[in-house]
């Protein structure tokens, strides 16, 4: 957005008839509007006028009001004004219509605004609104309506800011926007239907959030976008199925994610893809069908991974730049294919060999493929015996760095400069051992080891995170994790775990993340979490837990999320969650639960977000939340069955709650709602609604 700062105001400012308090309420404001009514087209004078806090410049319709400490738009704005700089005032909140008296505003700028609310029609009037940036703010969510009236909108600025989640729906009032931009948000899931309505959206920026999941139909409805930045999240797996749905991306950005395989089992199609960046990353391998279903590709860049060799690529056949700088290139006999795929499609690649030590050094583009030593070759020499000759050795066996030899277990990568270790889906039947010191990252995922023995990772105490999910593990034996003392995120989902022991998970004090998802559990390993006093997140969706009881959560004073949907849970006794004093997230969706284990909710006076969907509620009673009525933000109650609600239903909720999601339920009439202050979301679709005076009190 264009600075109004430095722009040369043709008028003074005009002296104020009176001091103005600066209030934070609102209703002043329509004052002066309503006196002015009476003057009918009297814009002659309005364009005189100019807030004491800010710089007119009437001659280019600019207005700026930087850094002024104001808590509200200044109600003296010139009418006609086009430009408005609000930049680094202590808005917090924008109310509705709170520029309803500037119709004729192109730009809006409201960066370091503190603004943490943006009201449902904060910006209806704005008609004729190009460009609105709310950047550097505090914003964690937006309701549904916030952006409602803005119709010519061309770009709109989200960026850092605090975002956590995108609501379906939320940008659907956009139909002429370009670019939008919510970089550097703590953004970790795009749902369904995402940016709906975007029809005009060329670019999608969303760098620099914790995105790891992309739902499949993410990015339908956006039809003509154009450019795509993902880089800088948590995408562990190409996300092939949810990108393909932006069938006109021309240019894909993927760099800085921890990915480390990809191939055309991933789904990516996209037949007008021009550029494609997966640099930075932890790439180890690549299938080479990987780009196959994008034909017109013209520049990958892969720079800064871990490949030590490439296949020729089939598929994009208009491949003309391959960019391969900062990957440890082995440029053995297994190389050959790749030179010579190069030379016959007329690639122009960059990139140097690591080795063998004859070639170290040596500009990729520079080789010709018999530069490079097979077996049986005349010339061939010793060093071909370090890097191995087998098409994939050099990946899977030490190898010279400074002089040194780098551990790896054989059916294994390891990368040293990323400090990454995998051996995915080697068919391994035990845990392999000599993996690099350094090593905080190990991906044993898609093995077959049904147990994990005592000391099964000695010399690994730099380990951050491991994974272990599709393994058949049955049992982790005590010690199992001896060693570990620096572990915060352990991965044991999908295995056929029933159980777990306190002496299993000793050894890893710092857990902070526990990934339990799919296994066998009957009831919560309450004696085993008392070992992990640090464990912030814990995952159990989808097991066979049938109750809670007291005792569960003895040891995990310090967890904040506890994920419980899918099981088959039909009670939670009271006290079985008061331990965890400090938790902000509890799930119980999708268990059979047939009332709102009212009881259990005393003694968390943290809880932002319960999630109650899916269970067989019925009906609301009164007081039912009244327990973390002082801090509970979002209540998920849709398809729940719910017939009836009682008029105290939620009592004690009013300071708080931001959302209320009742939608899919059997509702035919519901009672006024307590006066909820602070609420920004009501869903009601999908009930059955008699529309008679049973709602009338809803409905006023």
């Amino acid at each position: 957005m264009d600075s109004v700062e430095d722009s040369t105001p043709v008028d003074s400012h005009s002296p104020p008839a009176s001091p103005r308090p600066q209030s934070s309420t609102h209703v002043p404001l329509l004052l002066p509007l309503l006196l002015l009514l009476p003057l009918g087209p009297a814009w002659q004078i309005a364009a005189q006028r100019c807030p004491q806090t800010c710089i007119c410049d009437n001659s280019r319709l600019h207005v700026a009001c930087r850094h002024q400490n104001l808590t509200e738009v200044p109600n003296t704005i010139p009418e006609l004004t086009q430009r408005l700089d609000l930049q680094g005032n202590m808005l917090k909140v924008i109310p509705p219509a709170a520029f309803q008296a500037l119709p004729y505003l192109t730009h809006l700028d409201l960066r370091h605004c503190q603004v943490e609310l943006v009201a449902e029609g904060a910006f209806r009037g704005l008609g004729r609104l190009l460009l609105l940036n709310l950047g550097s703010n505090r914003l964690s969510s937006l309701p549904q309506e916030a952006l409602d009236g803005l119709g010519s909108l061309r770009r709109l600025e989200l960026e850092r800011n605090m975002l956590e989640e995108l609501r379906p729906g939320t940008f659907g009032a956009l139909g002429a926007l370009a670019t939008l931009n919510l970089a550097h948000n703590a953004l970790v899931y795009l749902p369904a239907m995402a940016f709906q309505g975007l029809l005009r959206a060329r670019w999608l920026q969303l760098s620099h959030n914790a995105l790891s999941v992309l739902a499949p139909e993410a990015l339908v409805g956006l039809p003509a976008l154009r450019r795509l930045s993902l880089n800088h999240n948590e995408l562990q797996a190409l996300p092939g199925a949810a990108l393909s749905q932006a069938h006109g991306l021309a240019r894909l950005e993927l760099g800085h994610n921890p990915l480390t395989y990809t191939g055309e089992e991933d789904g990516l199609a996209l037949p007008g893809l021009r550029e494609l960046t997966l640099d930075h990353g932890a790439l180890q391998a690549l299938g080479p069908r990987a780009f196959a279903h994008c034909p017109r590709l013209h520049t990958l860049d892969l720079r800064g991974n871990q490949l030590d060799t490439l296949p020729a690529l089939q598929g994009p056949g208009q491949l003309r730049r391959l960019r391969l700088q900062g990957n440890p290139l082995w440029c053995g006999c297994q190389a050959r294919p790749l030179l010579e795929w190069l030379a016959r499609a007329r690639v122009r690649s960059d990139g140097a060999c690591r080795g063998p030590r004859r070639l170290r050094g040596e500009a990729l583009d520079a080789l010709r493929p018999s530069d490079l030593r097979c077996p049986g070759d005349a010339a061939e020499e010793e060093e071909e015996e370090l890097a191995g000759t087998a098409p994939r050795a050099p990946p899977l066996v030490p190898r010279e760095e400074d002089g040194a030899a780098t551990p790896c277990p054989r059916a294994c990568v390891c990368a040293a400069e990323s400090r990454h270790s995998g051996c995915e889906g080697r068919g391994l039947q035990a845990v392999p051992r000599g993996f690099p010191n350094g090593t905080q990252l190990l991906d044993l995922r898609r093995n077959h080891f049904p147990s994990v023995p005592r000391a099964a990772f000695p010399g690994l105490g730099h380990l951050v995170s491991l994974h272990l999910q599709h393994c058949g593990i049955t049992e982790l034996e005590a010690g199992a994790l001896a060693g570990l003392g620096r572990l915060l995120y352990l991965y044991l989902s999908d295995n056929q775990l029933s159980g777990l022991s306190a002496a299993a998970l000793e050894g890893a004090p710092h857990l902070g993340y526990l990934y339990l998802e799919r296994n066998r559990f009957l009831q919560v390993p309450g004696a085993a979490l008392r070992a992990l006093p640090s464990l912030f997140s814990l995952h159990l969706q989808d097991n066979a837990v049938d109750h809670l009881a007291p005792g569960d959560l003895a040891g995990v004073r310090a967890l904040r999320w506890l994920y419980l949907s899918g099981n088959r849970i039909t009670q939670v006794s009271p006290g079985a969650l008061g331990t965890a004093r400090e938790l902000e997230k509890l799930y119980l969706d999708r268990n059979q639960l047939r009332e709102v284990p009212t009881r259990a909710l005393e003694g968390l006076p943290a809880l932002l977000e319960l999630q109650l969907s899916g269970n067989p509620l019925r009906a609301l009673q009164d007081g039912n939340f009244r327990p973390v009525g002082r801090s509970l933000q979002h209540l998920f109650l849709n398809s729940s069955d719910l017939e009836q609600i009682s008029p105290g239903a939620f009592s004690g909720l009013e300071l708080g709650l931001q959302s209320l999601h009742l939608q899919k339920n059997q509702l035919r009439a519901l009672p006024a709602l307590p006066n909820l202050r602070q609420l920004e979301l009501i869903d009601l679709s999908g009930n059955p609604f008699h529309c008679d005076c049973q709602l009338l009190p809803l409905h006023r």
